[in-house]
């Protein structure tokens, strides 16, 4: 498989679990605002909506967007919280999951916007502080810490990547304990820790 991935955005979840589940891989690196590879390809041609993440499962066959990059990574795995049996409810909570992600997501990834005015930023809080009162309460109806019953998932990967982005955007999220312990516990994961290094994030 071959992950296309910009450092620190959102495909970060993708080479986490990539790391997680062992699977043998190749990372190519995205410059997101030239829409080039490091190799110096057009990305548009292999990802139209020049977007990361983009997987390329198979020579020509490239999967985009995290619902299905991180279930099919899952699906390759023969850990059973990364895979569950498909038409199962467990199957349908672990995609809910992922797809509450991307509720937090749009609304967090929205202030990385160039310029963006002081009043719509002042809106963007808003919805902000409530998506992360929701991460809070899913986290806070649990016992283990993570967004499943089964433990850490794909979804507590993504979630904890777009937690990270509050530190650069100045997001104070404090005031959300469960959440900034999940962002803590993520990270510090081996296959975290590996691929952040292997993005040139930490040293």
């Amino acid at each position: 498989m071959k992950l296309y991935y910009a450092p620190g955005a959102c495909s970060l979840a993708a080479h986490i679990m990539l790391n997680e589940t062992g699977l043998p891989h190749e990372l190519v690196q995205v410059n997101l605002k030239e829409k080039k590879t490091a190799d110096g390809r057009d990305y548009t041609a292999i990802n139209p909506r020049g977007a990361v993440p983009a997987l390329e499962v198979s020579p020509g066959v490239i999967l985009t967007q995290n619902v299905a990059v991180l279930t099919y990574i899952g699906q390759q795995s023969d850990n059973k919280a990364f895979h569950p049996t498909p038409d199962t409810i467990e199957f349908y909570r672990l995609l809910e999951a992922v797809g509450f992600c991307e509720d937090v997501h749009s609304a967090i990834g929205a202030l990385f916007a160039p310029d963006v005015p002081h009043v719509t930023r002042e809106k963007l809080l808003v919805l902000i502080k409530r998506r992360l009162a929701q991460v809070e309460a899913q986290l806070a109806s649990g016992t283990n810490g993570y967004l499943l019953p089964v433990g850490f998932t794909q979804a507590d990967a993504l979630m904890a990547v777009i937690l990270n982005w509050t530190g650069p955007l100045k997001i104070d999220i404090s005031a959300y304990p469960k959440a900034v312990a999940l962002r803590t516990t993520v990270f510090g994961r081996p296959a975290a820790q590996k691929a952040l290094k292997e993005e040139g994030l930490i040293s």
